[in-house]
């Protein structure tokens, strides 16, 4: 059974889609199951620069209040945003809602929702490395 929220890929095509409404059943892409993206939270891609101690990750959400609202930006380290490798969106979950920003190679890998309110959670879809939530 889906649940909400839920994002499927199918490994064929590449099409994506994000669950709306809890329902039975299979999804199905070029005739092939579509595979759950389940949310990675911790970086197995963490790298530990030489000029320091501290590690720094590239896909993990890190959530900042703004003046404006919420300020979505991924990894402690900028994520690369080249042709091949980027972050194609960031998607801020909020009292029942979905804020999404979608972006582009080149683009700097955050987001800024114009949202008030407490209690959020990010998530960020890069296009080598899958689904990450803050």
């Amino acid at each position: 059974m889906t649940q909400v929220n839920q994002i499927y890929k199918c490994d064929v095509c590449g099409n994506i889609v994000e669950i709306l409404h809890t329902g039975a059943g299979e999804l199905v892409c070029c005739n092939n199951p579509m595979k759950l993206q389940e949310e990675n939270a911790v970086d197995a891609a963490i790298e530990k620069p030489s000029d320091t101690k501290v590690m720094e990750d590239k896909h993990i959400p890190i959530i900042e209040k703004t003046d404006r609202g919420i300020l979505v930006k991924i990894g402690s380290a900028p994520h690369p945003m080249e042709e091949a490798h980027f972050i194609e969106w960031i998607e801020l979950l909020v009292g029942g809602k979905s804020c999404k920003r979608f972006l582009n190679p080149g683009d700097e890998p955050q987001a800024e929702f114009c949202v008030q309110e407490d209690g959020v959670q990010a998530r960020a879809y890069c296009s080598l490395h899958g689904l990450w939530k803050s």
